[in-house]
């Protein structure tokens, strides 16, 4: 193998048994160069450092064991295989082969001996394996391994074997050439007591016989440690890099109106919590500047977001620009026009709406006043960022529910304000509270505002965690609601993610409650219902000429009706509890006092009891957020992996989680001590860095 080139840009192909047909193969488990080899770590470990016994065998266990072929033939009933029975001092054992070739039938020949590996079962006739890994054993030949045996993630045409010989090759070359560059400066590694580089991955791909396979898999070996903590700052310091390259670009400098600003302020319904007016401080700073803002705003449900993001809308527009507002659903965006709509009307600022479902004349008129800029600011779906749409002088770009989207979808959008070399200031949103830790990790590149604090008279919804056999006394406790002139909600959820199978559950509900409730007025809202339709039932649930919507989790954002009081929400157990905390809080936005009950299906698990538990006692959305990320995992947390969701090599957020809190520490100090270790660093874990590239645009993303 040739060490003329760095091990990050060796083709897998110059090692040797990797031909052109192994390279596609490996090229699926994400492996192209030598280094993707090295970092490619085994998911489990096997033992086959000494022989068992035969006598000693446990069923459910896995062992390496040495035997003397007694017999081989076809079983005489069922299913075709071959029986070959071995014994050794202590006993016989079975080996079956439902997959077998006349060659095995003459290897497994009486006489020979043979070295079995495989999990031990209870077979008909005593102890037995299936299709266990063996081979013939000569005389004076030991059958031991030195090392434990990796197991490694595999793909299809592509065999343990095959990656094995590659990554012992890969491994001897590197430590013969000291060719793998350790940039993890020593002082850290010393703090933390992490092995160098070469001892980690030697560790974890050839560990030693002191360590057992289930100390090497439960996550805790300091060598595991090690190559995470270096994969979280790899990312970490390639969206600080990003931050950096996005602060050096230029944008439209906003005055703030601060008469305008009086007057949109004095004909609110409501004063301004403390918290909003810090945000919307912190937000008029980033607009002074010329310099594009990147802002995520964050907050429990019901702070009062929206208006801080109108507020940044009315500087922008009084400074002459325009603004687009992109939420991810029609349900939220339609909200979000109406409300936008109300509060601008004083302003003589032209507010318009488009979407997908927006047609003929209505869209083009749209189109027309976004490019002649008798379109102060529009709010709409992920239409705002087609190739048909453009604007004319575009300077905010707010987004809410950011997670829901695609990187490529926000960057689109922001393209379209590109003007001569200015790009738009961005102001992203979210209802779901982000743990610290997390949001350290995901969102670096931005700037974090937090508002902390509910409007005054924010009554906290008191939630229940019932039983599903008790159905009929939470319809008598909903009639009795209903029959006090209260609004109410029933969710429906279901585990499959098949959207058609959900909205049939709610219909089946919708169908059943008004069975049971032949004089309450229910209305239905589900994801498959044309835009018009959901906008009719949802404004007469507004309006209180409906009783209790019937509806999907499509309402767990976007919807403000201060007479729904209480919530009833089916199978909580099958949804995340940030998700759960969204959904209710749809309840206890009026002076009434709210209620969220949580129908679950018996027998509930004790992870269960813990989850809707926390919800029960718990209406802080980040103490919620916290516990979620502890039991869920960060998919629950920030959105689908087809919408951003950071993808690591090998640490684990819910595993690793205790090191999130020194990553910040160590890239300050290699910011400032060793900032040649930088790059590498970012190349090695996220990919190859191309001054070409916009770095924001590429992996560094959230």
């Amino acid at each position: 193998m040739s060490n003329q080139e760095p091990l990050h840009r060796l083709p897998v192909t110059t090692l040797t048994g990797i031909g052109s047909q192994s390279a596609v193969r490996l090229q699926k488990l994400g492996i192209k160069t030598v280094q993707d080899l090295l970092f490619h770590l085994p998911q489990r470990y096997q033992d086959r450092t000494r022989v068992h016994p035969i006598a000693s065998l446990v069923p459910g266990t896995t062992a390496l064991v040495c035997g003397c072929v007694e017999f081989t033939d076809t079983a005489p009933r069922g299913r075709s295989s071959v029986i070959s029975r071995i014994s050794d001092a202590s006993g016989l054992l079975s080996l079956r082969f439902f997959h077998f070739s006349v060659q095995q039938l003459q290897q497994l020949k009486p006489g020979v001996h043979l070295s079995c590996f495989g999990e031990v079962r209870q077979g008909f006739n005593g102890l037995e394996m299936i299709h266990p890994e063996y081979k013939v054993i000569h005389e004076g030949e030991d059958p031991t391994e030195t090392t434990l045996t990796p197991v490694y993630p595999l793909t299809e045409g592509l065999s343990q074997t095959t990656l094995r010989k590659a990554i012992k090759q890969a491994l001897t070359s590197c430590l013969r050439s000291d060719s793998l560059s350790d940039w993890l400066p020593h002082s850290i590694c010393q703090t933390y007591h992490f092995p160098a580089l070469t001892e980690a991955l030697l560790t974890l791909h050839s560990p030693p016989t002191a360590l057992s396979a289930s100390t090497l898999e439960n996550g805790n070996l300091p060598a595991l440690k090690r190559l995470a903590f270096e994969e979280f700052l790899a990312h970490h310091l390639a969206l600080l890099l990003s931050k950096q390259e996005y602060k050096t670009w230029q944008a439209p400098v906003f005055r703030v109106d601060s008469l305008a600003k009086q007057e949109f302020i004095g004909q609110l319904p409501f004063t301004l919590t403390g918290a909003q007016q810090r945000v919307v401080a912190e937000i008029e700073a980033d607009l002074g500047k010329p310099h594009p803002m990147l802002r995520l705003v964050q907050g429990d449900v019901g702070c009062g977001k929206t208006l801080v993001a109108a507020l940044a809308a009315l500087t922008a527009v009084c400074s002459g620009f325009q603004v687009a507002l992109m939420a991810p659903t029609e349900l939220l965006a339609e909200q979000h026009f109406r409300n936008f709509s109300q509060w601008f009307a004083h302003t003589g600022v032209g507010v318009f709406y488009l979407s997908g479902q927006l047609k003929g004349k209505a869209r083009a008129n749209t189109l027309q006043a976004l490019a002649e800029g008798s379109a102060g600011l529009v709010v709409g779906t992920h239409a705002l960022f087609q190739d048909s749409v453009s604007f004319h002088k575009l300077g905010l770009v707010i987004i809410d529910e950011q997670h829901r989207f695609g990187v490529q979808q926000r960057l689109a959008l922001r393209a379209k304000g590109h003007d001569e070399g200015r790009i738009p200031h961005q102001l992203v949103m979210t209802a779901t509270p982000i743990p610290r830790t997390l949001a350290m990790l995901q969102y670096s590149d931005l700037d974090i505002s937090i508002i902390d604090e509910l409007p005054p008279g924010r009554k906290p919804v008191k939630t229940s965690v019932i039983p599903s056999e008790r159905r009929d006394e939470v319809i008598a406790r909903l009639w009795h609601w209903i029959a006090q002139g209260h609004q109410a909600y029933w969710v429906c959820t279901l585990i499959e993610e098949s959207e058609q199978l959900q909205c049939e559950a709610a219909e089946k509900t919708a169908q059943y409650l008004q069975n049971v409730l032949p004089d309450a007025r229910i209305g239905l809202v589900h994801g498959r219902m044309k835009a018009a339709d959901k906008d009719l039932v949802m404004q007469a649930f507004k309006n209180g000429d409906c009783d209790l919507l019937v509806a999907t989790t499509v309402i767990e954002v976007g919807v403000d009706v201060p007479n729904a009081g209480l919530m009833v929400i089916e199978n909580p157990e099958r949804l995340g509890l940030s998700q759960l905390h969204q959904l209710r809080g749809r309840v206890g936005r009026g002076q009434i006092d709210s209620y969220c009950l949580l129908l679950y299906q018996s027998p509930l698990s004790q992870a269960g009891k813990e989850r809707l538990g926390i919800l029960r006692e718990s209406n802080d959305g980040f103490v919620i957020a916290e516990k979620d990320l502890q039991l869920r995992g960060p998919g629950e947390i920030i959105g689908t992996r087809q919408t951003g969701q950071i993808q690591f090599k090998i640490a684990d957020l819910a595993r690793d989680r205790e090191l999130l809190d020194h990553v910040q520490g160590a890239a300050r100090l290699i910011r400032q001590e060793h900032p040649e270790a930088i790059r590498p660093l970012i190349e090695r874990w996220n990919g190859e860095i191309r001054e070409t590239d916009s770095l924001f645009a590429t992996v560094y993303s959230p």
